[in-house]
């Protein structure tokens, strides 16, 4: 149970971004949520779409080098310390968040966070534990 993320490995030239986000559009693929991070000389791009394997193999036949992941998104209130009470639960459970982004899919008043864990079974048991809305598309 979790969501499939594509992280797209780009080179950190002018334009790479909109060469990616062309082939998508190209291919008639929605971006649900984005997030980019980037060092002196290449990037991740981390994407959820909404036709995951349209997506593979529109970046694949494009000359991308892409990867698939399974992250867990989760609803929350888009309220201040909905966030805090979501990392304290990880913390006191002892599980590592590699990284975190947001999307702007929540419901009104909700926010949707897509989360990188290290021990994904363990995070998705206290998401389920504590009653946290999990989603499971987009």
């Amino acid at each position: 149970m979790g969501i499939k993320q594509i992280s797209v490995f780009l080179e950190n030239n002018t334009g790479r971004l909109a060469e990616v986000t062309g082939c998508l559009a190209d291919a008639g693929i929605n971006l649900r949520a984005i997030s980019i991070a980037d060092t002196a000389d290449f990037g991740i791009l981390r994407i959820i779409v909404n036709k995951q394997e349209e997506a593979l193999a529109a970046l694949t036949a494009a000359g991308f080098t892409t990867r698939e992941n399974d992250v867990l998104a989760v609803e929350i209130g888009d309220v201040p310390g909905s966030l805090a009470k979501l990392m304290k639960l990880f913390r006191d459970a002892n599980v590592n968040i590699e990284y975190l982004y947001a999307s702007l899919e929540g419901r009104e008043g909700r926010a949707a966070v897509i989360f990188k864990l290290s021990n994904f079974e363990h995070g998705l048991e206290i998401i389920k534990k504590h009653g946290i809305t999990l989603l499971e598309r987009f």
